[in-house]
């Protein structure tokens, strides 16, 4: 089985409003109503493409049970923890003149919703895989990557990681199987700019002789690079398309790295395709990637 955590998951209300205008009434043209976190986009994306995955995480009031049943409506399994105290947070995306996005706070995490996420995540075998992806909010400790890949270090579960900054270098010691920055985040980590795949390589290699297995660098619309666990470098071009969204693209990566890995029993070039492909597809799409459009892209590598 694959989990995937989001420990602040969203209902994101996008909405389009024409020139936008501060201090008076605006009204929308468009609108629609999602569930959002990285890791809740990397089970949706899995669903897409014909894998079962159990999105774990916490959530609270009305707006939880909305993002559990909106999950649901994608084909996804959840077994998320109830939160007593506050809200699931609903995040604002508005697309006008520019974009402005207000996020919640979401609710109030206790040591005991903790432990509950701890004892799902006990069950987890060496068979299984865990994604643990994007950022933590204020009232849980800011050490939750390191305090779960800590915990698993012994038991071989093969965990991706999808952070940024110290919530990735922190983790690189319990030796993650992936981890997936972009080409900005891996030069904010060294303080360098990373432009070129060839420029990208070495640092990537950095962070795999620091502990990662595996190291999968996206760089949109200039492709990615991806160093597996015995040093063999790949590198590709991206899939010609036009961006139409590219939120949700760097976690439909990480999921279809995942489908394509699992689906050749570890072939690790399928995998980087597929993950590519997978990534494209969702920003040259409004939603996240369908297997079509994935498949689609795979003819044109």
């Amino acid at each position: 089985m694959i989990y995937t955590v989001t420990f602040n998951p969203s209902l994101d209300y996008i909405i389009q409003v024409n020139h936008f205008q501060v201090g008076t009434i605006n009204k929308t043209n468009f609108e629609k109503i999602l569930p959002g976190g990285k890791g809740i986009n990397v089970s949706i994306v899995l669903s897409n493409l014909g894998h079962d995955s159990t999105a774990l995480g916490f959530t609270a009031g009305f707006t939880g049970k909305e993002i559990e049943n909106r999950m649901k409506d994608f084909g996804c399994k959840t077994d998320f923890i109830h939160v007593k105290e506050g809200l699931s947070r609903i995040n604002v995306k508005m697309k006008s003149d520019e974009e402005t996005e207000i996020n919640g706070q979401g609710p109030k995490i206790s040591e005991e919703n903790i432990q509950e996420l701890f004892d799902k995540l006990n069950t987890l075998t060496s068979d299984d895989i865990l994604v643990i992806s994007g950022s933590i909010p204020s009232t849980l400790p800011d050490d939750m990557y390191e305090r779960i890949m800590k915990h698993f270090q012994d038991k071989n579960i093969r965990i991706v990681v999808d952070a940024t900054k110290n919530l990735m270098m922190k983790v690189l010691q319990y030796k993650p199987f992936l981890i997936k920055p972009n080409n900005i985040e891996l030069g904010e980590l060294f303080n360098v700019t990373l432009n070129t795949q060839e420029e990208v390589i070495p640092y990537a290699q950095k962070l795999q002789e620091m502990g990662a297995q595996n190291v999968l660098i996206s760089m949109a619309g200039k492709g990615a690079v991806f160093i597996d666990e015995n040093k063999h470098i790949y590198q590709s071009t991206a899939p010609k398309g036009t961006v139409v969204n590219s939120v949700g693209a760097g976690d439909s990566m990480v999921a279809g790295f995942i489908s394509g890995y699992l689906e050749t029993s570890g072939n690790y070039e399928h995998a980087f395709k597929k993950g590519i492909c997978s990534g494209s597809a969702s920003a040259f799409s409004e939603n996240l990637c369908t297997k079509k459009e994935v498949e689609n892209l795979l003819n044109t590598l």
